[in-house]
């Protein structure tokens, strides 16, 4: 791994442990694959925390239809989806968090412990 690689791995594990929760803001490419990672160690089972878009003015509407899309070409399940809080308010994208219950989806893989 190169430097810059090991700086953003440790950053992104120190970012996950410490966090209750993940709201992406408008951003650029490392805010969302830094965003997606997280969504995806949820989708993983690998920690079950709520994880949402602040669709500031908009923002993500592209990506939102983008994400609606990989699920009706069957690239995303619906459930794994709906992982995805979306919101323009700060405070209801934080009212859904309080009742974030993570899918309980069969896996194509187990870990193993």
């Amino acid at each position: 791994m190169t430097f810059y690689g090991s700086i953003m791995h440790e950053r992104k594990n120190l970012m996950a442990e410490l966090s209750d929760a993940f709201i992406a803001l408008p951003g650029g490419l490392g805010t969302l694959e830094e965003f997606f990672e997280m969504v995806t160690l949820s989708q993983l089972g690998m920690h079950k925390k709520p994880c949402g878009l602040l669709n500031v003015c908009g923002y993500f509407d592209n990506l939102i239809r983008f994400l609606h899309t990989a699920v009706s070409e069957n690239f995303l399940r619906e459930e794994h989806r709906e992982m995805i809080f979306i919101h323009e308010s700060p405070e209801e994208l934080i009212r859904r968090f309080e009742t974030y219950e993570p899918p309980k989806v069969k896996k194509w893989i187990e870990l193993q412990n």
